[in-house]
């Protein structure tokens, strides 16, 4: 569907909101902290059955344990996967593929603002993780999303992606020549929208009942700034404090992304994000993404790009 289409308003959205979810299954990545464990957390508390996507085994057991602990017998299974490394997404693709259906893949994972670092596969880590991790997961789970009916992919994005100026750096997408942190990952975080609207487009282009919708979780007092250095990792750290009674909470972080993957109603090419001011914290309600965020030719160059950047043709 077209993110310009009016839809259906859904508001004020909490975890208590979320419905009995028995019967279904999700995958979420990065699921052993911040956003994506206390989605699985309630989702789990619900019934769904979850498998939590994990770079370190480790804290995937950790994970799993603290779920067990809020909900005893709650169905939940571990799966390793590395965003960095496709040869781990083409393993963690097959792991979830053996599963009898798959009603919602939450790409939840990522990196924000850390030097430059490269992927396995001589990728920039925030595009490579964020994005193209994502993207050839998407499309090596489309065929087993497609056979569940009405499944969703819900692609977690962030609010920063306003502050970019669309530019995906398509001349050095790698970041051979020039390195700005926050830039790249604003990058990033546009090319999860552009993915997000492009796949619902071609999805309901073929008259699919998956869905392909996007959340951003505000201002999150989350891990995802660990790897902030220099003098304005040390602001952040210090300030972050006074901020918090501006921000959700990972738990209220969460909200969006719970909303996208569960409530009824949701419709394909919608956006959810906090209602509060300047969206950075409150209940859960459908928002506006960036006029960049919504280009068809950006979009579909973006499309065609990743395809040969990791070797998966979603083919729709």
């Amino acid at each position: 569907m077209n993110p310009d289409t009016s839809t259906t308003m859904i508001i004020n959205f909490t975890a208590a909101n979320v419905l009995d979810q028995s019967g279904k299954t999700f995958f979420i990545t990065g699921a052993n902290t911040g956003i994506g464990f206390e989605a699985a957390k309630v989702i789990a508390g619900k019934g769904g059955r979850i498998l939590l996507g994990c770079r370190s085994p480790e804290k995937g057991k950790d994970a799993l344990a603290r779920i067990a602990v809020a909900h005893p017998g709650a169905d939940v299974e571990l799966v390793e996967i590395d965003l960095a490394d496709l040869a781990s997404v083409r393993k963690a693709a097959e792991v979830v593929a053996q599963e009898p259906k798959l009603d919602v893949l939450v790409n939840n994972a990522g990196v924000m603002w850390n030097p430059k670092t490269i992927t396995k596969d001589g990728f920039e880590s925030q595009f490579g993780i964020n994005h193209l991790g994502h993207f050839a997961l998407t499309g090596l789970l489309l065929p087993q999303l497609e056979a569940t009916p009405n499944s969703r992919v819900v692609t977690v994005s962030s609010n920063g992606h306003h502050l970019g100026d669309g530019d995906l750096f398509w001349d050095d997408i790698n970041a051979d020549r020039e390195y700005h942190p926050r830039k790249r990952y604003y990058a990033s975080k546009l090319a999860n929208l552009l993915f997000t609207y492009e796949l619902d487009r071609r999805l309901q282009g073929r008259d699919s009942s998956t869905i392909a919708v996007a959340v951003h979780p505000g201002g999150s007092d989350t891990e995802l700034g660990r790897y902030v250095t220099g003098a304005f990792g040390m602001f952040m750290r210090l300030g972050q404090p006074l901020m918090r009674p501006f921000m959700n909470t990972a738990e209220q972080g969460a909200w969006p992304t719970e909303l996208a993957a569960t409530a009824p109603g949701v419709m394909g090419g919608q956006y959810f994000g906090p209602g509060g001011r300047g969206e950075m914290s409150g209940p859960a309600e459908q928002v506006d993404s960036s006029e960049a965020s919504k280009d068809l030719e950006k979009a579909k160059r973006l499309w065609d790009l990743s395809i040969e950047m990791t070797g998966v043709d979603p083919a729709i």
